[in-house]
């Protein structure tokens, strides 16, 4: 029965997050999705394992420029461009409002401005021209430690802001998590880390850390707190910090 119930758990949040297949006899209600909230990261692992082994089967036929590509391009596919769309919507609103209201109705437009288009395209090359530069042997574990720390970053957010609107896609996710299951979504996360060099998976978590911490004061101090659009532009910022991150050199 318990694992029964935790499984349908975490296949909420594969059906939330992702367009990948559930088993039939998961059900849906925002309680379910509300106690999902600890497998996020795994959602991350699972999107991770999926980019990295389309680019280590890319990578045996083409340069690794275009294996890179087609990792990014899977993600994309499998997640729905989810996440992207949160960051985009979110620098077009907090780049073109001022009050928390015009903040909020500008985020809730699904057409892209000129920030958000531009904030897109400028990530996604970030994204590309970091991963390009890792050591071809750790692209596959970046690939799934960047998907599952950032993740886990979005996710600190349900436990250290609150939820600003009235209703939106993020409503089911509004109640705070409990200490308990961030520290079952930041174990999910720390796993994949050890197949990184320590100071590599070190200045990544770092970097990532830096990210997450800069859009929660932002959140904080624009509008109150987090909805859907900031979850989702936290996980794709902490994944390309995580990424420039493990780059650093310090020797």
């Amino acid at each position: 029965m318990f694992l029964q119930r935790e499984l349908s758990y975490f296949f909420g949040a594969v059906r939330f997050f992702t367009r990948l297949p559930v088993p039939r006899w998961v059900g849906h209600s925002s309680e379910a999705l509300d106690r999902s909230t600890r497998y996020f990261p795994a959602v991350g692992l699972l999107v991770g394992a999926i980019a990295a082994a389309v680019f280590w089967l890319t990578a045996q036929i083409w340069p690794r420029s275009l294996a890179i590509l087609a990792a990014m391009a899977s993600s994309l596919y499998v997640t729905g461009a989810f996440h992207e769309d949160g960051w985009a919507d979110m620098v077009d609103g907090f780049g073109g409002g001022w009050e928390k209201a015009q903040v909020l109705s500008i985020m809730k437009d699904s057409r892209i401005g000129s920030f958000g288009a531009i904030a897109l395209v400028m990530l996604l090359l970030a994204r590309f021209s970091a991963l390009v530069e890792i050591a071809l042997s750790l692209v596959p574990a970046v690939l799934v430690a960047g998907h599952t720390l950032s993740r886990f970053a979005a996710t600190s957010l349900l436990r250290a802001l609150d939820y600003v609107r009235d209703e939106g896609k993020a409503k089911p996710l509004a109640t705070r998590i409990t200490g308990g299951e961030l520290a079952c979504a930041g174990l999910t996360a720390l796993l994949p880390l050890l197949l990184l060099p320590p100071r590599s998976a070190l200045a990544g978590c770092l970097a990532a850390a830096l990210a997450t911490f800069w859009l929660a004061r932002l959140f904080r101090r624009r509008i109150g707190g987090y909805t859907g659009d900031c979850l989702g532009a936290t996980q794709q910022l902490a994944e390309v910090a995580f990424y420039a991150g493990v780059l650093c050199n310090f020797s």
